[in-house]
């Protein structure tokens, strides 16, 4: 699969963009704040429904504005697809898949999957656990329709079920319709752990190679899924911790509290791990997102890179554009030396300056 195209109007600092794009590696070059994320984060929101960096649809309206639109042409499997979205600043997106709009996010599914690695990723490890939740989340929404809808539906129950705790204080006779959220709850929870649990042991099989590869065999990397609840357990800790859900107002188990453990030659290098040790160890979750992808769906993902290669030593930098040659890449940088020092194979450049992409000649 690969974007033949994208088209911008009144996105972040664009008032307008159209964009062919080669079916190898496209590079954005262009100092900071000149805009070259924002054609990412159009991408990756087009074919996913949302920001990489969890913006909200009005803060990516382009200032002044009261909508935007975004275009893209996906190629996959010798058929083609035209996915639009529009964004409004009061009211939920709008999404049409070759000119029929779509009710569910879940639609979405299937006609493009995207890897998004950014600088922020390379803190995945030494970050909080919503990061690592994140990681896990952002993937298997892509790869698993059912774990979308699950876990759309899960956080909805949440966010309901907090709301009245909150609202059990001027209305008391409201406990009685806890029982109806907690069953839900729950059903939707066993179902997002038993997902993340099938997610982590498939994962660890792609990362303890690519890491060992990383390392030159001198650290196995594994990955332990820290639920925050089992799943046979689930029902029971929501019923047992109501009394002190009520108190604090908050909701204070369920899969919403997870976490995932990165071991490093069996030591928790989120805490013990040095600085240069858990970026490795990020860099290699993020690779394995790829390989990953790739074997589900057969076919390759299409790969975003914004501005990784200045944040990585030579070797590594080496490692990830070796890995990347057989797929779609977009990539921003300040500059063209490393992808020239290292001989990359380059398909098309584009250089941005305040909103304005253009191809050098």
């Amino acid at each position: 699969m690969y974007i033949e195209s994208v088209q911008l109007k009144n996105f972040r600092n664009y008032d307008s963009l159209e964009l062919n794009l080669a079916q190898g590696t496209n590079i954005f070059y262009g100092n900071n704040a000149q805009g070259k994320t924002n054609i990412l984060e159009a991408l990756y929101l087009c074919g996913t429904t949302k920001s990489h960096k969890g913006s909200r649809d009005k803060d990516m309206i382009q200032f002044g504005k009261d909508e935007s639109h975004i275009r893209m042409m996906v190629k996959r499997d010798e058929l083609s697809y035209r996915i639009d979205m529009h964004l409004k600043k009061n009211k939920a997106k709008g999404v049409a898949i070759n000119g029929l709009p779509i009710r569910k996010a879940s639609e979405l599914f299937g006609i493009v999957n995207l890897v998004f690695f950014s600088p922020e990723d390379l803190n995945i490890i030494k970050n909080g656990p919503g990061e690592r939740r994140r990681f896990l989340d952002l993937e298997l929404c892509q790869l698993d329709k059912i774990y979308l809808t699950d876990l759309a539906s899960y956080n909805h129950i949440v966010n309901q079920r907090n709301k009245l705790l909150k609202d059990l204080s001027v209305q008391p006779s409201l406990k009685d319709t806890l029982d109806i959220w907690d069953i839900q709850m729950a059903e939707y929870g066993r179902k997002i752990i038993d997902k993340r649990s099938e997610f982590i042991k498939e994962l660890n099989e792609t990362v303890r190679k690519i890491h060992g590869n990383l390392t030159g065999g001198l650290e196995e990397l594994n990955v332990i899924y820290e639920p925050d609840c089992t799943a046979e357990k689930l029902e029971s800790t929501i019923c047992a911790n109501r009394e002190r859900d009520m108190r604090m107002r908050l909701t204070s188990a369920g899969p919403h509290r997870d976490d995932l453990c990165v071991m490093a030659n069996g030591i928790d290098i989120r805490k013990y791990g040095s600085q240069g040790q858990q970026r490795t160890a990020a860099l290699s979750l993020k690779l394995s997102e790829i390989y990953i992808v790739k074997r589900k769906i057969k076919d390759t993902p299409v790969l975003l890179l914004d501005d990784v290669l200045s944040e990585l030593d030579s070797s590594r930098q080496n490692y990830l554009l070796d890995s990347i040659s057989d797929i779609q890449t977009l990539i921003t940088c300040t500059g063209l030396d490393d992808f020239i020092s290292h001989q990359f194979q380059i398909n098309k450049v584009f250089q941005v300056v305040q909103g304005t992409v253009s191809q050098p000649v």
